[in-house]
């Protein structure tokens, strides 16, 4: 695997992103835009998703980091709840749904699977680099 020196080369910081894109949308194109509370709450965990990946890879540790992508991983989680009670209010369409709803299922499989593979790296970060005497 290639060394990774930015987030935003993490192809989970880059699904994360593009689903978040897919919220703002339906918070601008249907009835959503008009549920402030719920509006609000959704693109918050969806964003919540991409931040926390961010900013557990700037963290520069890899326990730190394991831990921001367990918090990822519940945004999404807290994503999906959310666009049932989207769909419940009316807000979209059970297509929609089931499309969003498979793809943070996804995007939870992938975070995992980067979580167990960082699990097995005994890599620490460099934040634990010994400085050069």
């Amino acid at each position: 695997m290639a060394t990774i020196k930015r987030f935003e080369d993490l192809e989970i910081w880059q699904e994360a992103r593009r689903l978040c894109t897919k919220i703002i949308v339906l918070s601008q194109t249907t009835e959503l835009q008009r549920d402030y509370k719920l509006k609000d709450q959704v693109k918050g965990s969806s964003g919540s998703v991409m931040d926390n990946v961010a900013e557990g890879f700037e963290r520069d540790g890899n326990l730190e980091f394991r831990q921001f992508l367990s918090i990822a991983k519940g945004s999404a989680g807290e994503t999906r709840s959310q666009l049932y009670r989207i769909f419940d209010s009316g807000y979209i369409d059970e297509e929609i749904l089931k499309l969003l709803i498979s793809n943070y299922e996804t995007l939870s499989r992938r975070i995992s699977g980067f979580i167990s593979y960082l699990n097995k790296k005994e890599f620490k970060g460099t934040k634990y680099k010994e400085a050069d005497s």
